[in-house]
């Protein structure tokens, strides 16, 4: 029986999307260092550039990409390129996603008195909720459209979604956010039923309150004292912290490896603290 996390994961070809921002190039410094071929995919093409030259230097296998998840057309081009010089995708990690200011309100709770000078969930524009809604989801099932095809009838291919604490809670604020999350976590049960019968895994990921590029501003001011936000955050977090990044890769490298996850199939993990446990009492 092999247990090594990284059995499994040694000459893999894994695409990553979203791999420009923090979180996804550090899950593909570490399945590159566990031995995968690594495509990292992002809008931003500096960005994802550097991190993959940042691995190369480190000595992995990784080439990046510019990539926009919502255009079938770009994602087929990069598809192409991939299968070029990697070759076929075996595991796929939907990690493009965000929120927008536009599809956030101002106050956690509706109140008449308020209304004036503030942002309403009245007041939040279609446009933005659109752009939440489809970076979140869409940017997830069109990627999969495309790679998916793949992995039919190939052993130890999967793939892995990042859904979040707004699929189990709505949050305060996110409306959009918190729905397109929900929807991925339906959405990765919805897949590994539907792809059950040719092999291919699909599991998701669901991180409790880790401090990114995205979130600090909401989190602390801007001379780095905690916002009311984070209080909140924490007192709801049984083990009182935020999390480290570095405390996603061992669910990660799991859910990757055929070998110690096989039979593990339609699941979201949280990686949160305790935050879904805890009811507040």
């Amino acid at each position: 029986m092999k247990l090594s996390l990284t059995s499994g994961i040694k000459g893999k070809v894994i695409v990553i999307t979203g791999a420009g921002g923090v979180l996804c190039s550090m899950f593909a410094e570490a399945l590159a260092k566990a031995g995968a071929k690594v495509a990292m995919l992002d809008i931003n093409e500096n960005a994802v550039r550097m991190n993959a030259e940042q691995i190369v230097n480190n000595g992995g296998c990784a080439k990046g990409y510019q990539c926009n998840v919502l255009e079938k057309k770009s994602i087929q081009k990069v598809h192409n390129k991939i299968l070029e010089e990697l070759g076929k995708c075996d595991i796929l990690i939907n990690g493009a996603g965000g929120n927008n200011p536009q599809a956030t309100t101002d106050m956690e709770y509706f109140q008449v008195e308020t209304m004036e000078g503030s942002k309403t969930f009245f007041d939040l524009e279609v446009e933005g909720i659109e752009k939440v809604f489809n970076l979140n989801y869409l940017g997830s099932v069109i990627p999969t459209q495309v790679f998916a095809k793949d992995m039919i009838d190939r052993k130890g291919c999967s793939i892995i979604n990042i859904s979040s604490m707004n699929a189990y809670t709505p949050l305060t604020k996110i409306v959009a956010y918190s729905g397109a999350k929900a929807a991925i976590s339906n959405y990765t049960q919805w897949l590994a039923v539907h792809f059950s019968k040719v092999g291919i895994r699909c599991n998701a990921i669901a991180p409790g309150f880790f401090v990114t590029k995205q979130n600090e501003k909401l989190l602390f001011h801007d001379d780095g004292t905690p916002t009311d936000r984070t209080g909140k955050i924490l007192n709801s977090t049984p083990m009182g912290r935020f999390g480290e990044p570095e405390e996603l890769i061992g669910t990660l490298m799991f859910l990757c490896n055929d070998n110690l996850s096989g039979f593990i199939n339609g699941v979201v993990v949280p990686v949160d603290g305790g935050f879904s446990a805890y009811s507040g009492v």
